[in-house]
């Protein structure tokens, strides 16, 4: 009998709390998709396919890294994902959302204290120790979904930066990419200077030979020396290009930017066309639109649990404890344990507009993350517009500017031997380099351009690059 009095209160606490107590409010689903869509581009229409043409039908494809089979790429690709800065930032970004979502949590728990606690009597004839320990627990039914709506809130934000977080891998593997190619670029540029100055200098020795003969005069000489070091000039400003090329590499992927990294000796190769899908797949593909249409849910869960916050609040609470004290007089009176158990009511009546200020501030939110979202989204076709733009004019560009690079040389291989021979003078011979070598760096330029702009593509897309796992060894 004693020992159902001592814990009956206790087996029909956790009964209660087995039980979900008092049941609350559903909660209210946040916009998702189509309707998210709809309520940030009112006035706006998507279009149902891509305007620029030269996409071929299709799904969005993943693993765009691999498709450009370049090994140094991707190991560079892989060091970075483990090892930049930026990104370990963005990780540490998710512990903290996934941390303040387990606080959010916690709050729908009833909460469990112990407290030990001695004192000390003097005087009234009562000297000597009162010594105790309680337990208490306390709960607040969440009536109106307030708690709710805070841990959906929480759940939301983590799942906006998980997809901020899968975003900043997407860019920094796109960022890296079109980093390495310009180191590549950089370096096939002071090639084609480098053959320029030795050029030069065969120019300088036959226009000096000419001159001790008498067949030109002095002014053509200055002039080929002029011109030469002209060429060597633009060979240490491009060595210089390259250098700071490499080294924005380096600090992508974590390493120390000594501008040591070691470029290819060739431009990869175009990979075939990508299919593109259409507009909508985009919005649902995308990671940095996943994190914007999260931020909207957890807007609209921050409102509704503003809106709860103005309504009354049930708290359950309750306690046992144990006491013991060296005093004869209590030693007699004491009765253990002592507990009980109580249920609160609070209702918010004045807070002094405070609370209807809150919930203006959170739709205020809402309504920006919705814009946010609407600009996401815009953006987002624009990249994609302008990437499928640029592909299929730099492809047009490639073919016009291959066929001149081929006549140019073959105009230049005529006039040098014409100038050999001295049916030219000097000046016409260098204007037709210049012009074979404009040609030649035209050339470079586009097709490096076109490989960003595939880069670029991919990541507006919202294609993945998925790096290669090591394989693993063979069991002996």
């Amino acid at each position: 009998m004693f020992e159902r009095r001592r814990w009956g209160w206790l087996r029909a606490w956790a009964v209660l709390v087995a039980s979900g107590g008092v049941s609350g409010c559903p909660t209210r689903a946040p916009p998702r998709g189509p309707e998210v869509l709809q309520q940030a581009l009112a006035h706006t229409a998507l279009a149902t396919a891509w305007t620029s043409p030269g996409a071929p039908e299709g799904g969005i494809q993943d693993g765009w890294l691999a498709s450009f089979q370049d090994e140094q790429l991707q190991a560079l690709v892989k060091e970075a994902l483990s090892r930049n800065p930026d990104l370990r930032s963005a990780a540490a970004r998710v512990d903290q959302a996934s941390a303040m979502l387990g606080v959010a949590r916690a709050g729908l728990l009833p909460t469990v204290d112990l407290e030990a606690k001695e004192s000390l009597g003097i005087g009234q004839g009562l000297e000597g120790v009162l010594r105790g320990i309680d337990l208490s627990a306390g709960w607040e039914i969440d009536l109106w979904g307030k708690l709710r709506y805070r841990r959906n809130a929480a759940r939301e934000t983590m799942a906006a930066a998980e997809a901020d977080f899968e975003f900043a891998r997407q860019s920094l593997a796109a960022t890296l990419a079109k980093g390495w190619l310009l180191v590549t670029e950089a370096h096939l540029l002071r090639c084609i200077a480098v053959e320029r100055v030795a050029m030069g200098e065969e120019l300088v020795k036959l226009t000096t030979t000419r001159l001790q003969v008498g067949v030109i005069s002095e002014h053509e000489l200055s002039l080929a020396l002029a011109n030469l070091d002209s060429y060597r000039d633009t060979v240490k400003q491009l060595e210089l290009t390259r250098v700071q090329a490499a080294r924005a590499v380096e600090l992508l992927a974590g390493r120390y930017p000594a501008g040591t990294l070691e470029p290819r000796d060739s431009l990869v190769e175009l990979p075939g066309p990508v299919p593109a899908g259409i507009p909508a797949s985009v919005l649902e593909r995308r990671p940095d639109l996943m994190a914007a249409e999260r931020r909207v849910a957890a807007a609209f869960n921050r409102v509704q649990e503003a809106r709860a916050a103005r309504l009354p609040s049930l708290r359950l609470t309750g306690a046992v404890g144990l006491v013991d004290s060296d005093v004869v007089v209590l030693k007699d009176t004491l009765t253990n344990p002592t507990g009980g158990v109580a249920a609160g009511l609070l209702a918010p009546l004045f807070h002094g507009g405070a609370l209807a200020a809150q919930v203006r501030a959170r739709t205020a939110e809402q309504e920006a993350a919705l814009g946010a979202y609407a600009s996401a989204a815009l953006r987002a076709t624009n990249e994609v517009e302008n990437a499928l733009s640029s592909e299929r004019i730099l492809g047009e560009r490639r073919e016009i500017l291959e066929r001149a690079v081929a006549a140019h040389g073959r105009a230049l291989e005529l006039l040098t031997v014409d100038y050999r021979v001295g049916k030219v003078d000097l000046r016409t011979l260098l204007q037709q380099t210049l012009l074979a070598d404009a040609a030649r760096i035209s050339l470079l330029r586009v097709r490096s351009e076109q490989l960003i702009q595939r880069i670029n593509l991919h990541l507006a897309l919202g294609g993945g690059f998925a790096v290669p796992a090591e394989p693993k060894p063979a069991e002996k």
